[in-house]
């Protein structure tokens, strides 16, 4: 689960830190050098005891809180997530293919209604491409 890159590189940056922090200590007054040594005792022992709490539960979700507040779930989503996230999507799709398909039918029922006007009408259909119609209309009847 673990990369072993980044638990190498990890394991480097503590041993950095832990030298400097060190090679500092000692020139810490004597009082405040004990009160670090045993903040540095509880802290080992709460990450052991947690690293054992992690190892007797291997099925636990994690919880993870990022920079802005918001919480996240680790682990892999079950298969009603994965549909509940996809039905956004689905229903999507079905509304644009409804809207498409509305648009055509307005189309079509347009081009209809124009089609059936000029036929009902008393010109016939070849006058309304022949250029002297267009004068015609421009100047009315004389």
């Amino acid at each position: 689960m673990i990369d072993p890159r980044l638990d190498a590189l990890r394991d480097q940056l503590a041993r950095r830190v832990a030298l400097q922090l060190d090679s500092q200590a000692q020139r810490l007054p004597h009082d405040i050098g004990e009160r670090l040594r045993v903040a540095r005792e509880q802290a080992v022992r709460r990450a052991r005891e947690s690293r054992l709490v992690e190892a007797a539960a291997p099925h636990a979700v994690a919880v993870r809180t990022g920079a802005d507040g918001s919480v996240a779930l680790g682990g892999t989503p079950s298969w009603w997530v994965r549909i509940g996230s996809a039905l956004p999507l689905l229903v999507l799709v079905v509304g644009l293919l409804l809207i498409q398909h509305l648009q055509e039918n307005a189309e079509i029922s347009a081009a209809a209604e124009v089609d059936s006007a000029l036929l009902a009408d008393d010109l016939p259909p070849d006058a309304y491409g022949d250029p002297g119609f267009v004068e015609f209309l421009k100047h009315g009847q004389p």
